[in-house]
């Protein structure tokens, strides 16, 4: 799961994972120069993810490595960052046989609840790489079954939120309301990549 600090510093945001009175940790904290600091176990639990889920996974924690990119979500994320999170993710991705899929943002398991990593991520890199997905269009279908069907886990009477939180990945910058692209955008992944 990818997350970013809200932090000025990453030593900062590395500081106040590693302290015991803030209640959080993560697996990996990676600086904007791309230094990454490995502060937890990949089997063990670190507490990064918090409330959500993603289907049928609602203890996050548990089942999840987390990595804390240095970032206030208000700026570009750096080259050297950029390929830092490349190089940690293959590693990950292949120890614990990770299909790209299953590679999703703080914002996707905890819609309206966190934000991040945010409209400036570039899924698309990743996808390129083979890190994340990228999606195609396939014939709008029924946004909330298809979101559900996909991993997203909320009451279809709150759309706003996933809407928000899919829209930073998969088209940054659209708004206004839901529309047969953001539609036919979802059908292709809930068909490509159901999590049942």
């Amino acid at each position: 799961m990818l997350h970013y600090t809200a932090m000025g510093s990453a030593e900062g945001a590395r500081d106040w994972l590693c302290n015991p009175d803030s209640g959080v940790s993560s697996h990996y904290v990676l600086a904007r120069d791309g230094t990454c600091w490995h502060l937890v176990d990949e089997e063990m639990r670190a507490w990064h993810a918090g409330a959500g889920a993603w289907g049928s996974v609602d203890d996050v924690n548990s089942r999840s490595v987390g990595i804390e990119i240095a970032n206030t979500g208000a700026e570009p994320f750096p080259e050297p960052q950029m390929a830092a999170l490349e190089r940690l993710m293959q590693g990950i991705m292949a120890r614990w046989s990770i299909p790209p899929e299953r590679v999703i943002g703080h914002s996707d398991m905890a819609p309206g609840r966190k934000i991040d990593p945010g409209p400036r991520f570039d899924w698309a890199r990743l996808a390129r790489r083979g890190l994340s997905i990228r999606p195609g269009q396939a014939a709008p279908g029924d946004f909330d079954a298809d979101a559900r069907r996909f991993g997203y886990v909320y009451d279809p009477a709150n759309r706003g939120p996933v809407l928000e939180a899919f829209r930073a990945r998969f088209r940054p910058g659209a708004e206004g309301p839901l529309d047969a692209t953001d539609r036919a955008i979802m059908a292709d992944l809930a068909a490509r990549w159901p999590v049942a």
